[in-house]
């Protein structure tokens, strides 16, 4: 950008990508690497929880679900919170629980007090996941918000990938390791609670409010000096919108868009990653190390190159072509015959790619969806849907491998991306280019 540019007013929405952007977006990533952390090492310690606790499926898929339920609750209250009292106070205080809530996990004697801690922490995180992607993408230009927002995939696959790594070392070092595997998350969660002090409010957020002044200082001090508020939304009054019309006439499809795109592509990623070890165990492979490093590296990959595609393909065309694809490789995977062990990893790498590339979305599209009054809510309640899906599917996936075996459960999980393929064919828009508070975007 020119100097001449520099010298002019600028929309909050065009505003030149500053350090404080970056700022926003790595302190957004503790929530998504802690979630990636907390998700994957519950995988590792649950093949030493369940023998010395003696868990039955039920129980297994209890624990392996529980934060995802916890998300499911954090999302939908706190999100909504978030429109009413702001996202700043929201934003720090959920990692105080978490926390908390990690460290604790290392004294549980029974499976129900794990569960409960478990529930807390995806509450916290549920909560993150609205507000944070909310305050980012209500501070990011648009010209760089898929890109940025796109990353808090990256870092939550970045969070799996190295929950993997800590429990296959911390495995080794005897059968109560799972205590330190699973208190190693307060490691994180102290981290990013003490580098978000500070963090300021939602200048949008504040307009919505009618607390204007305090939005301009916000802009003015982190944004830049030419840097323009949007404060049209004051002459028709700051309560455009309510929570109740997220299921409105306006809102509706978006909404339902937003909920089932999300569920649809999060049942099958957490169900599969969740339970990988049992998965390519059943599937005949005798060392699951390797391979489970491999698809590892994989998620790791795809994450990045999916920022790319985020960047180039509009967000209505990746959403769909990757779900086509995601359905067939997982459908040819579940009908291979039984040996066909180099084609069967060839193909779970493309599914294991495509899909981590595609998870970006699920943190760019929420965001663009709804307007600032209730985006807090309308990301809060597009996250509850897919995490109470992802918990009834890592719930479901190990007690029906059980009782009716892999090959069904994974037809179940490619009839669950069909369904995403058909949703989004029919239901997407397209979001990329539009200013965040553009009123036609809602209409």
């Amino acid at each position: 950008m020119s100097t001449q540019q520099f010298l002019k007013p600028y929309k909050l929405d065009d505003a030149p990508l500053n350090k404080f952007h970056l700022k926003i977006t790595a302190l957004t990533f503790g929530s998504n690497f802690s979630d990636g952390y907390a998700l994957g090492i519950i995988g590792m310690a649950l093949t030493l929880i369940g023998p010395q606790m003696k868990l039955s499926p039920i129980w297994s898929g209890l624990i392996g679900s529980s934060a995802l339920i916890g998300l499911f609750f954090g999302s939908l209250l706190l999100g909504g919170l978030s429109d009413r009292i702001g996202r700043q106070k929201i934003f720090l205080a959920n990692f105080v629980v978490i926390a908390i809530a990690s460290f604790l996990q290392f004294f549980v004697h029974d499976p129900t007090i794990l569960f409960i801690l478990r529930i807390l922490i995806g509450f916290a995180l549920g909560g993150d996941y609205a507000i944070g992607s909310t305050l980012l993408a209500e501070f990011a230009p648009r010209k760089h918000r898929g890109f940025l927002l796109s990353f808090l995939n990256v870092m939550w696959t970045v969070g799996y990938v190295v929950s993997n790594i800590v429990g296959y070392y911390l495995l080794k070092t005897g059968p109560d390791s799972w205590r330190w595997m699973l208190a190693s998350a307060a490691i994180p969660a102290v981290i990013v609670l003490l580098m978000r002090i500070g963090t300021p409010e939602s200048p949008r957020w504040l307009i919505s409010m009618g607390r204007v002044e305090e939005a301009r200082e916000i802009v003015k001090k982190h944004i830049g000096p030419l840097a323009e508020l949007d404060e049209k939304r004051l002459e028709n009054g700051s309560k455009a919108y309510r929570f109740q019309d997220l299921f409105g006439k306006k809102l509706w499809k978006r909404t339902a868009f937003g909920g089932l795109f999300y569920v649809c592509q999060v049942i099958p990623y957490f169900a599969i990653y969740t339970f990988l070890p049992d998965i390519l165990a059943k599937m005949g492979f005798e060392e699951t190390f390797f391979i489970d490093t491999v698809l590892n590296l994989f998620l790791l990959v795809g994450s990045i190159v999916g920022l790319w595609f985020t960047e180039k393909y509009s967000r209505r065309s990746f959403t769909i072509n990757t779900f086509i694809i995601l359905t067939i490789s997982l459908l040819a995977l579940t009908l291979l015959p039984a040996g066909s062990h180099i084609v069967a990893i060839t193909i779970f790498c493309l599914f294991t790619f495509v899909m981590s590339a595609a998870s970006n979305l699920t943190l760019v599209y929420p965001a663009e969806l709804f307007p600032t009054e209730i985006r807090g809510s309308g990301v809060g309640v597009v996250t509850a849907i897919s995490r109470i899906g992802s918990a009834v599917g890592t719930f479901l996936l190990p007690v029906t491998v059980s009782s009716m075996g892999l090959t069904t459960s994974m037809i179940g999980m490619t009839i669950v991306l069909l369904i995403g393929t058909i949703v989004s064919i029919a239901w997407a828009p397209e979001t990329k280019s539009l200013a965040l508070d553009d009123s036609i975007h809602y209409h």
